[in-house]
């Protein structure tokens, strides 16, 4: 039952017991049985039934129990009547939604015969007694008078000590899920002898010491025990004293930072080598046999975990650079690239400035020159075909380019975004602290973590990160409440402005060279004219000169914008789960305007370089049936996990 009968009427039966609601494990059982109204119709004697109850001395105690034989006066209900309303789920008098078998029971006990309700019976009948979010605080004394309680639950409360000594000593079932217990000393002080099951799962113990309440000295027939959800740590000192348990079938132990090394299963079952269940998980001959002998190296093996950060490809990202007028002569040159942040625990050593806390670059990146190189087109050539799917017809660049015209730009910008190469300098955490105005708050990593972030990549329909980076952790504590927290993926736009640091000259230099290649021509020409060749028609032809770009290029600071942000949940990976994969979406962030000029765009690159090729024709993007794709980005967590005693001696002794 959730509760104890206690009517208002018999306070004073309760020796040294305190008002319902003061936080008492006794005053929320009295709590709970007054709201089940046994004493008042159509429980109880009264009125309705007081014909089978009068007082009547002469009589033996047999005689006084109700016969459902005897005639009912007139004014007064049936025995059947009155178990009709209790019964009935459209009464008034029926039972709370969240009543149990037991609390039927009992009303229809005090229908049936209401002179068994006393508090003699109460204590001499309950066997269980389950307390559950009432805000109880404290094992009172009076849980001494249930005579024959074998279970008592006390989840989800406010305990953060318990009395040992208030508890009956017949408990075979203990539960204290969910509560504020620190350790598990209190409990040892005085513990039930014949205790079977101890459940003290999502509470607060912390601790290497906690590892010596968990013997046979204090629980000699303890067969399951649940500390899941905790803060416990050393692992070794842990199946120590579990193996004095020489009863224990059921174990679990997951939630805990100690759960998290890679050999955590391997090591518990060999050393537990009587276990049945770990963690709701069977124990199977096989994993018996791969991790036999790893518990007599136990000692040497390290306390650390280990995760595996992958993240894949980037979708639906807006070509800003179709947004960005031409550049003149004296720039600014733009470039964009792409790169995704995610935070997590520092390590034991550290990968990022510990002062800063701001980007830490994980990829180190090639030494980076500030110039600027246009693609030829051969470079574009046949892997920009493919990714614009066949070509686009002419009619449809006429119409984009219409669009385009109407808008008040002339022409689209083909230096900036992926037609241009810009090398650049990757940000490192000192730099970015003194660009911390500049970047997005969003950015900033959470207190006690670091933020990582993928090489930088160039726009493309589909961005591949190959990002892949594993984490080493020592201090278990602090990484628990991460995963409880879990992880913050953010997808940034970097954009960098270049400019010209000397403007290149236009009219002399060109016109120099213009002259002396004239006259070198001229100058051929009679040679060949005197030798009675004919001129190559190719050779006749002035080929154009291209338009110079400065190659030296100074460089604004970066300006970094968030396209999308979202919370990765980590938490099944302290529940047992190996993996956590998933695919974070930001929503739409491209539109049909961007889509047509950046269709527009590369149509015309297409032209420039397949000239003697027809392209195949692709149909332009109507409003009807234009469906862009969200911006997504793919990110897998892995907890490595030891599958055998060999791999777990190899990679983790000391």
């Amino acid at each position: 039952m959730e509760a104890s009968y206690k009517s208002e009427s018999e306070s004073e039966a309760w020796p040294g017991t305190q008002r319902p609601g003061t936080g008492t494990v006794s005053a929320a059982v009295r709590e709970h049985l007054r709201k089940l109204c046994l004493r008042e119709f159509p429980c109880g004697a009264g009125s309705w039934n007081k014909s089978r109850f009068l007082p009547q001395t002469w009589r033996t105690w047999r005689e006084l129990v109700p016969k459902e034989e005897d005639v009912v006066s007139p004014g007064e209900e049936t025995v059947e009547a009155l178990l009709g309303l209790v019964r009935s789920p459209h009464s008034p008098w029926a039972l709370l939604n969240d009543s149990n078998a037991e609390d039927s029971f009992l009303r229809e006990l005090a229908i049936r015969n209401p002179l068994m309700i006393t508090d003699t019976f109460f204590y001499s009948y309950f066997r269980s007694l389950r307390v559950v979010d009432k805000e109880v605080t404290l094992v009172d004394k009076d849980l001494l008078k249930f005579l024959k309680l074998e279970e008592l639950v006390l989840s989800a409360n406010r305990i953060k000590e318990v009395d040992a000594t208030n508890l009956p000593p017949t408990l075979k079932v203990l539960e204290l899920y969910g509560n504020e217990i620190s350790s598990m000393e209190c409990l040892c002080a005085h513990p039930p002898a014949s205790l079977q099951h101890l459940g003290l799962g999502h509470n607060k113990l912390l601790g290497p010491l906690e590892s010596l309440y968990v013997t046979a000295d204090h629980w000699p027939n303890l067969v399951s025990l649940d500390l899941g959800f905790n803060d416990l740590t050393d692992l070794q000192s842990m199946v120590a004293s579990l193996r004095t348990l020489r009863h224990l079938r059921l174990l679990v132990l997951q939630g805990n930072p100690l759960a998290l090394v890679p050999y955590y299963r391997g090591l518990t079952i060999d050393s537990l080598a009587q276990l049945c269940v770990l963690d709701d998980i069977t124990v199977s001959p096989n994993e018996k046999h791969l991790f036999r002998g790893l518990s007599l190296n136990g000692d040497l093996l390290a306390q650390e975990a280990q995760f595996v950060v992958t993240i894949g490809n980037i979708r639906g990202v807006l070509d800003t650079s179709v947004l960005d007028p031409e550049p003149g002569p004296e720039g600014p040159f733009v470039a964009y690239s792409y790169y995704v942040t995610y935070d997590f625990v520092r390590d034991e050593e550290g990968e990022a400035d510990e002062d800063t806390g701001e980007l830490a670059e994980i990829v180190k990146p090639s030494p980076s020159s500030e110039l600027l190189v246009e693609e030829s087109p051969e470079e574009v050539g046949e892997d920009v075909i493919k990714d614009i799917a066949g070509g686009v017809t002419e009619e449809v660049e006429g119409s984009l380019e219409s669009e385009v015209e109407e808008s008040g730009e002339s022409e689209l910008s083909v230096i900036s975004g992926p037609s241009t190469v810009l090398q650049t300098p990757r940000a490192s955490a000192e730099e970015l602290a003194k660009l911390r105005l500049r970047i997005d708050p969003r950015l900033c990593p959470s207190p006690g973590t670091v933020l990582f972030n993928t090489t930088h990549k160039p726009w493309a329909e589909v961005i591949p990160c190959g990002y892949e980076m594993q984490h080493s952790l020592r201090d278990l504590v602090p990484l628990k409440a991460f995963l409880l927290a879990g992880t913050t993926v953010t997808i940034v736009e970097e954009k960098i402005l270049s400019w010209p640091v000397v403007l290149p000259a236009v009219d002399s230099p060109l016109s120099a060279k213009r002259g002396k290649g004239e006259k070198d021509k001229k100058g051929k020409e009679k040679d060949r004219k005197g030798q009675g060749e004919k001129e190559p028609a190719k050779e006749r032809k002035v080929p154009k000169k291209k338009k110079e770009l400065p190659k030296e290029l100074r460089q604004d600071p970066p300006i970094l914008q968030v396209l999308g942000r979202g919370l990765v949940i980590l938490e099944p990976l302290l529940a047992g789960e190996p993996l956590v994969s998933t695919v974070c979406n930001f929503g739409m962030v491209r539109t049909l305007t961007s889509d047509r000029l950046t269709l527009a765009r590369d149509s015309k690159k297409i032209k420039k370089v397949a000239k003697k090729e027809k392209p195949k024709a692709v149909n332009p993007i109507y409003e009807s049936d234009y469906h862009p794709e969200p911006l997504t980005v793919e990110v897998q967590i892995q907890l490595n996990q030891c599958r055998s005693a060999e791999e777990a001696l190899r990679m983790f002794a000391v």
